[in-house]
């Protein structure tokens, strides 16, 4: 193999599939980015057991020359010293050459380094996917959806499926549900799906989610292909592959948790609550559930915390709108302010049926978004 690079665009390539890559994998290779060079461009790849990344710089793209493959061939090199050095290299153009022993040799400027590569054959093939049921989303849309939900998914193994969030195609309407059985959310958008309009439900890890969002740039314009399969799911972004695996096993069912009725509704100023419980939770934190209490009546809301050591809170805030009984329950501050950073209305609504029942929070001015979070037993 024979190649020469511009720097910024491998660098950029290089860094999108470092995070697929993990250094605590047990197979070897894993642990290697893998390079191939052929007529059309440079593809890296980057894998571990759950995630997989391809990233692609073609030869050339907007006028501007990327690459010039002088010799087809592969190679796998060591990801984390091949990132650094690619990052730290004196000039604009990166050249790397592989003899038949692996041995690779990268030259840029004044610069020469020798690295020893591993055999490409070695290295675990992609999975090959059927692209038959594949949607599209804006890719703002994608980054938003993710935010909204993953933040909610059970960060423990003991129910593996719900370290996941579940995505559910029907009639042109994707539905996100996340739950860690103490808190809920949930998030739909209309999607430009594929003919067949059969239901579609996959369970994808939070972590993929995470590293998705990562690799997806601001780029509003452009749409990001999902395609799905039994055990897998790719998506497909500018010159970015990204596979993740799904998580098996019966996702509950979550919508027996939302309560259909409501006792007691508010309205609250979104930053204005979330700042009132950042504050109540300085001494709530001190304590072991983090717990913050709300009484709301006649048009307010006092939210309220106290540690035994430390002292007490009391903030009181008007409401936009109440609605119903007076209330007194208590909640994880963590819970709340995790739900509220990830609304972006000015005004949120909050839905109370009793002091031990859920507790529905709403964006207003948007009905796709859904959150819920336990209560917790303080009297």
């Amino acid at each position: 193999m024979d190649c020469t690079v511009q720097k910024d665009t491998l660098v950029e390539a290089v860094s999108q599939v470092m995070k697929a890559i993990s250094t605590k994998t047990t197979i070897p290779i894993l642990t290697g980015v893998k390079m191939t060079a052929g007529l059309d461009g440079i593809v890296l790849t980057g894998s571990n057991s759950d995630i997989s990344i391809k990233s692609f710089i073609p030869l050339e793209e907007n006028g501007n020359e990327n690459a010039v493959v002088h010799t087809p061939g592969q190679i796998v090199l060591p990801s984390r010293l091949f990132s650094e050095l690619v990052r730290k290299l004196p000039d604009e153009e990166i050249h790397i050459q592989v003899d038949s022993r692996l041995t690779t040799k990268i030259v840029s400027g004044a610069s020469e380094f020798s690295l020893n590569g591993l055999d490409p054959e070695e290295y675990p093939n992609l999975p090959v996917i059927d692209e038959q049921d594949v949607f599209k989303i804006r890719k703002d849309l994608l980054k938003d959806l993710i935010r909204q939900t993953v933040y909610a998914v059970s960060v423990t193994e003991t129910r593996p499926v719900l370290t996941g969030v579940k995505w559910m195609i029907q009639n042109g309407q994707l539905v996100c549900v996340a739950t860690d059985s103490h808190r809920l959310a949930q998030r739909s958008v209309p999607v430009e799906e594929a003919e067949d309009s059969a239901i579609h439900t996959l369970v994808i890890p939070g972590s993929s989610l995470n590293e998705l969002s990562k690799i997806l740039d601001d780029d509003d314009e452009q749409t990001v292909d999902i395609v799905m399969t039994a055990n897998q799911v790719l998506f497909k972004s500018h010159n970015v592959q990204f596979y993740s695996r799904l998580l098996d096993g019966n996702y509950p069912d979550t919508s027996r948790l939302i309560p259909t009725e409501s006792k007691t509704i508010i309205e609250l100023g979104t930053k204005a609550f979330y700042h009132a419980i950042e504050r109540a939770s300085l001494l709530a934190k001190e304590e072991r559930n983090n717990v913050v209490k709300l009484r709301a009546e006649s048009s307010q809301v006092e939210i309220s915390s106290q540690s035994l050591e430390l002292g007490r809170v009391y903030e009181t805030l008007k409401t936009e709108k109440f609605d119903g009984d007076p209330l007194r329950i208590s909640f994880s501050a963590k819970f709340m302010m995790d739900a509220l950073s990830k609304i972006d209305a000015q005004n949120v609504q909050i839905h109370f049926v009793g002091p031990m029942r859920p507790i529905i929070i709403r964006p207003i001015g948007d009905e796709n978004i859904l959150m819920l979070i336990l209560p917790i037993r303080t009297f």
